[in-house]
């Protein structure tokens, strides 16, 4: 149009790293970061990231270059979510759980320059830069991140300092304390440039890394605050990973709003009832595995909510039965759903009062859908995979769960055929299937290749594992195929029972008739512990392989323990 003029005036790159300035002003004295006996305020915490910025700059870290981390829930982690993007650096958070062999894939995959490594995953890191370097490869230089707090934990990493190798050049405040305040941060000159790198979280067999851009992680972290329903300075405490989907994008959301960030290394049930109690938590976030742990929590772990705390869960569908304790607990539940490539959150099952005169059973399963997109994401879908067309909002019909947005990933690094697979057709393509309700939420009924086919019937896993969750000896659930002879497949169950608890596989098998059609009640029942990823997922192919390997189940048999 005649007159406009695009100028640095009138547009500035999108980037969460200016959440953090403004916060300096803002909420300068302000408690920005607790970790133990650690606190830092807005403006302190401001001070660090740039000399840390600066830091990473001296040792020749540039724009597009990789710095990777291992560590959980601490002050250091938070602030290399500020630190590395200011030197226009990538931030690549790696999941604690992994042993050196895929670190070191990991690490020679993204090209990584630096390596900050927690103290508690130095072995882990050693072995993948030996592995590293045993095949030629240039190792990235490793900074050591100490125990910041506890006394004991220091000890234990100064009395083991004899074992730490010449592969680490610095600790973490040595680092920082060579950086300079005057330090200028580096804003991206396209909103579009790559602030992270994600690994997707081992529930498939073939990590990907998700490349995610300055301004798709400003407008997630904003949806998260509004999703969340976020005041200024609320206490946040983090039990979702950082490295997780850069913690659902909330490490930029909370430095939005001037919250205070309550680290916390170890998640317990204890860990939590303390630091909510202490700190007057007001929001916190965590997968259903959480939530269940905080449900099952002792009488002396316990501790009394000062006031509501708000909590988002995803990762995985909670059962309706999940929702409706913690709600009696005191806690308010936002249900949420997304994909490493959505940034995490893409979804919000926003409430509606006029189902607050509903019966609580019914709340509970109104809540535990996905929902409709955020405000972040342009469109949400369930679709036809072959035609793209829409499925009737009948909840009945079945299709993928698609996506189309700016919090939509960048594409998936040195994987242009995965990246064109995961865009055909102009949408992002989940996996996931779902069907859509007559109000347009979405409801998801399992990823694709979960879907048990029994003679034509189609049985989503997620109903059955949402009625395995209802009997009160049940702690955890998983329900994947098992090869069925004549009638293709049939549900096979893997519960976790609650401790002191006793329920045998005709029990399980015979709730479960009396709750679903009979056909979609699990022949099959085995009693373990249920693997999990660091976020919270189940570890569905360790059990499907299991399935599989099982053959069909012998006609006369109704129940194996």
């Amino acid at each position: 149009m005649e007159g406009a003029i695009r100028c640095s005036a009138n547009y500035v790159p999108l980037s969460p790293i200016s959440f953090l300035k403004r916060s300096a002003i803002v909420y300068s004295d302000r408690p920005s970061v607790v970790y133990g006996n650690v606190q830092y305020t807005w403006s302190q915490t401001f001070e660090r990231c740039k000399r840390l910025a600066s830091a990473i700059s001296h040792l020749g870290i540039s724009s597009g270059h990789v710095v990777a981390v291992l560590a959980p829930n601490i002050p250091a982690m938070y602030e290399l979510h500020f630190g590395v993007p200011m030197a226009g650096a990538i931030l690549c958070t790696l999941n604690i759980r992994h042993d050196s062999a895929m670190v070191s894939v990991l690490l020679r995959h993204s090209e990584a320059k630096v390596f900050f490594v927690d103290y508690q995953f130095l072995h882990i890191a050693q072995g993948a830069i030996d592995m590293l370097s045993k095949k030629g490869s240039k190792p990235p230089l490793l900074v050591l991140i100490p125990e910041c707090d506890d006394d004991q934990l220091s000890t234990d990493i100064s009395s083991s300092s004899n074992a730490i190798s010449a592969s680490v050049k610095l600790e973490y405040e040595q680092l920082l304390s060579t950086g300079n305040l005057d330090f200028e941060v580096i804003i991206p000159k396209d909103e579009w440039d790559p602030i992270s790198l994600n690994y997707t979280s081992g529930t498939t067999s073939s990590p990907k890394g998700v490349i995610y851009s300055h301004r798709g992680a400003y407008l997630n972290s904003l949806a998260g605050v509004l999703l969340n329903e976020m005041h200024s300075m609320v206490v946040y405490l983090w039990c979702v990973p950082m490295f997780h989907c850069n913690g659902w994008c909330l490490p930029w959301g909370i430095a939005a709003q001037g919250g205070t960030n309550v680290c916390l290394r170890n998640v317990t049930a204890k860990g939590i009832f303390d630091s909510i109690a202490k700190h007057k938590v007001t929001h916190m976030g965590g997968a259903p595995t959480v939530l269940n742990m905080i449900i099952n929590a002792s009488a002396t772990e316990r501790k009394p909510l000062p006031s509501k705390v708000s909590i988002m869960t995803g990762a995985a569908p909670p059962p309706p039965s999940l929702l409706f304790k913690m709600e009696e607990m005191g806690f308010n539940v936002t249900h949420s759903y997304g994909l490493t490539e959505t940034y995490g959150p893409g979804t919000v099952c926003t409430w509606k009062p006029e189902w607050d005169s509903l019966p609580r059973d019914a709340q509970a399963k109104l809540k535990s859908r996905q929902g409709v997109q955020h405000l972040g994401i342009e469109e949400l879908d369930v679709k036809d995979p072959v035609t793209l067309k829409s499925v009737p909002a009948n909840a009945k019909i079945i299709g993928e769960v698609m996506f189309r947005g700016n919090p939509v990933m960048n594409g998936y690094l040195k994987n242009v055929k995965a990246t064109q697979e995961a865009f055909d057709g102009g949408w992002f393509r989940t996996g996931d299937l779902g069907v859509k309700h007559p109000d347009g939420y979405v409801e998801l009924k399992d990823r694709s290749k979960d879907i048990i086919i029994f003679g034509g019937e189609n049985i989503s896993p997620i109903e059955v594992e949402f009625v395995l969750y209802s009997p009160p000896a049940v702690f955890e659930a998983a329900v994947v195929p098992r090869p069925d002879d004549p009638w293709g497949e049939t549900p096979c169950a893997f519960v976790n029972v609650k401790r002191g608890c006793n329920v045998g596989g005709d029990e399980i098998f015979n709730f479960c008739r009396s709750c679903l059609p009979h056909y979609m009640a699990p022949r099959t029942v085995f009693f373990q512990d249920l693997p999990k990823t660091f976020s919270g997922k189940g570890q569905k192919f360790v059990f499907r392989d299991k399935g599989k390997s099982m053959g069909s189940l012998p006609k006369k048999n109704i129940s194996k323990l």
